[in-house]
């Protein structure tokens, strides 16, 4: 399901044991535009700290409740690593935090997921890791804090970001939602994080190699349209651009390869070639 993270904002959070509060923000890394966590309001319970739900412990989103279940106690929440409200998260954080709810570390690997491509919401599950040393340098961003950022396109500004879209299947931010109404009135566009060429996080931009009347002439996104699959197939052919799933989609299949070529590689020559 695709949703817009404002529409998110202000869902109930459901623990195994009662309400733990409301959807605050998200945060998301800025190399795979990935939510790595939920930040939840919790009011007066767990005052003074931040937080933090992993999606792995987001099991379902109910849009007509308006409500999201989250696979965790409340004592698990209340005794898992705290974090000061007004302190950045952290790698020291992170792998306490992760370690606290025995996670896979997304951090460590090349894919989205670090060892893994795609989201693996079972972290028991019988789909192997693909081995890594790599750890890579990660800084989380909030949706509040980028929504507001203006869009540079190569001839001039077009707008600022006024949403995101968010994929939950794999909890990747597909696209952002940039409103253009300072040029063009009413009219909203999307762009793919995949064709951001740099962000300028001291200038609050977001800079793009594409221009503004290619980006005015892109196919308009409309509010409380559902995104379907033939709307994406035309927006990335109008900017001649390869659909995100045709990567992810790749990726998987080489990562379900990868631990039969492993078996094989260890069996006796003679087995192998017959």
């Amino acid at each position: 399901m695709q949703e817009k993270v404002k529409s998110l904002e202000g869902y109930g959070l459901h623990s195994l044991d009662g309400e733990i509060g409301k959807v605050k923000e998200f945060y998301f890394d800025d190399k795979y535009w990935t939510i790595r966590y939920l930040v939840a309001d919790t009011g007066n319970w767990l005052s003074g700290r931040q937080v933090l739900i992993s999606p792995h412990a987001l099991s379902y989103v109910n849009k007509k409740e308006k409500t999201i279940s989250v696979d965790l106690t409340k004592k698990q929440i209340e005794e898992s690593p705290s974090l000061d409200s007004e302190r950045p998260v952290s790698r020291q954080f992170e792998e306490s935090y992760y370690g606290y709810y025995k996670l896979p570390p997304y951090w460590i690997g090349s894919y989205m997921w670090g060892a893994y491509p795609f989201f693996v919401r079972d972290t028991k599950s019988p789909l192997q890791p693909i081995r890594s040393d790599k750890v890579e340098d990660y800084h989380l961003r909030s949706t509040k804090a980028v929504t507001g950022h203006h869009i540079q396109a190569t001839n001039g500004e077009i707008g600022h970001v006024a949403d995101f879209i968010l994929d939950d299947k794999n909890w990747a931010i597909r696209y952002l939602v940039i409103d253009t109404a300072n040029w063009w009135s009413g009219k909203k566009v999307l762009i793919a994080p995949q064709w951001i060429e740099r962000m300028s996080w001291g200038e609050s931009k977001v800079f793009v190699n594409l221009s503004r009347e290619m980006i005015k002439e892109s196919p308009e996104y409309r509010e409380g349209s559902s995104i379907t699959h033939d709307y994406e197939t035309e927006l990335h052919r109008y900017y001649n651009r390869p659909g995100y799933w045709v990567g992810e989609l790749a990726a998987k299949r080489n990562s379900l390869a990868a631990p039969l070529q492993n078996r094989d590689s260890r069996l006796p020559h003679e087995i192998r070639n017959g």
